[in-house]
């Protein structure tokens, strides 16, 4: 296993969130050094580049590497590392199945495919902007990941079905801990306690 010294966890963030966070988490993961990973854009084939340069950096002279990935992080990492040879990921509240979750904004802005293929981009309401580049990216760029992983999903989680989760689960023999009454966004005393104890229980091999 190695002296817990030489470990050193990269964490990507979620939508919206920063490389900064990786401090959030350093007093879960006592042993370890947690770095972060700097990217801006939520492109994947812009964001793939960061993370691999992030890798590198993180894994120098030796060091085993763990992922730590929130949200679409947890997508972007499948996207760019799955060849990296990482001992192991933690994803919290994962994106595992993008075009899915496209399909379904597409959906809840009354969106077509073909209007999006015609616009290239669309603006909803809520926030996002669909993108035909994005959605066509996804869909040639299928996700192949063999790390050993481990999920936190909370079951009311309002991006990634629980059947998504499970059938994830199983397909990729990972370990999956659900927080009832949880959020997509883990931000409550109780939820980031849960989320502190599930991040020690996996480094520690056991679960919250």
């Amino acid at each position: 296993m190695g002296d817990m010294m030489e470990k050193t966890i990269l964490y990507i963030h979620g939508k919206g969130g920063s490389h900064l966070e990786a401090a959030q988490y350093q007093k879960s993961c006592p042993g370890c050094t947690v770095v972060g990973a700097d990217y801006e854009v939520d492109f994947p084939w812009v964001v793939g580049d960061r993370l691999r340069a992030a890798y590198d950096a993180a894994s120098g002279e030796g060091r085993e590497v763990l992922l730590l990935a929130n949200s679409i992080g947890a997508y972007f990492a499948m996207d760019a590392l799955g060849h990296c040879g990482a001992a192991r990921a933690l994803f919290i509240s994962p994106i595992l199945d993008m075009e899915r979750l496209i399909m379904d904004m597409m959906g809840w802005a009354g969106v077509t495919e073909e209007e999006l293929r015609a616009r290239g981009e669309i603006p909803t309401d809520f926030g996002e902007t669909l993108s035909w580049e994005y959605l066509r990216y996804v869909r040639e760029h299928p996700v192949r990941w063999d790390i050993p992983t481990e999920i936190l999903y909370a079951d009311g989680d309002h991006l990634t079905a629980r059947q998504t989760v499970d059938a994830f689960a199983a397909a990729h023999r990972a370990g999956l801990t659900v927080m009832e009454g949880g959020e997509h966004w883990f931000h409550t005393d109780e939820q980031l306690a849960f989320l502190d104890r599930w991040i020690r229980g996996v480094l520690e091999g056991r679960r919250a």
